[in-house]
């Protein structure tokens, strides 16, 4: 993407304090954006406004739980008074575990609360950002997903259940706004490394085995940066005849057949 390619269209992007988020974060706002990052993490969102603004980026955070009505009223409240429209917004705060133990053990209310945040959260957050998406002149809506809503390990009922229903969501948002000129897509990702991108006190230097990066056709396993990238070009207009569609991208995991 060209540098600036961006320059004064806002990009809104929930789950923007650590990982895939913050990657993304930086990569819009090097190519110019007025970028808004929420979380509900108040203390990882002001670390991480406070290192993209140390870069003379131009990064606000505004806190915000996604699973909840009003907090997500008040943000694009918020975000509707300081910049006018949304060019994009970028659905990625999710509950990240996928693990919930056996299903006979299955706490139901932690399964609801994944899908509050991972599933209802961006329906929630489409709903109240289109009035500034259809401000913008190229809307776009990106979810982030994840390559479990395509397979699944053992015991990740809700995680793998809401990324498969942002999938769905994904091509229903797109039908549905298309008469509102405002594009839809997902980016599943596999095994993105996020070690470096977490907030100050939990942050670690990653250690992958040659049998980790074997997995990976591409011979490594994946960085934030990898989203980021496809992220600036299907947010853009450049990607204007691309709606409803999920790329996944996962250095090739999930078509390499692999035998226990």
């Amino acid at each position: 993407m060209d540098n600036f390619y961006y320059h004064n269209k806002t990009v809104l992007i929930t789950g923007g304090a650590q990982g895939i988020g913050l990657g993304m974060a930086l990569a819009f706002a090097q190519a110019g954006a007025n970028v808004v990052l929420t979380d509900k993490d108040k203390e990882a969102g002001q670390q991480a406004e406070q290192w993209l603004q140390g870069q003379s980026l131009k990064v606000a955070f505004i806190p915000c739980d996604v699973s909840q009505e009003t907090e997500v009223q008040a943000l694009m409240q918020q975000v509707g008074e300081k910049y006018k429209c949304i060019d994009a917004l970028i659905n990625n705060a999710g509950i990240a575990d996928p693990f919930q133990g056996p299903l006979q053990e299955l706490d139901v209310a932690a399964f609801d609360k994944v899908l509050a945040v991972n599933l209802r959260g961006p329906l929630l957050c489409a709903k109240y950002a289109l009035p500034l998406l259809q401000e913008a002149e190229h809307p776009a809506i990106l979810n982030i997903s994840s390559t479990r809503a395509f397979m699944s390990e053992p015991e990740t009922f809700a995680y793998s259940a809401s990324k498969g229903g942002l999938e769905a969501l994904t091509h229903s948002l797109a039908v549905s706004l298309s008469r509102e000129r405002v594009r839809v897509n997902a980016i599943a990702p596999g095994w993105i490394e996020t070690g470096n991108w977490k907030r100050a006190s939990e942050k670690y230097t990653p250690q992958h085995t040659q049998e980790d990066k074997e997995q990976h056709p591409v011979g490594r396993v994946g960085e934030p940066q990898d989203i980021a990238e496809a992220a600036l070009f299907l947010c853009s207009d450049k990607a204007g005849f691309i709606t409803g569609q999920s790329l996944t991208i996962d250095g090739g995991m999930t078509v390499k057949m692999i035998y226990a």
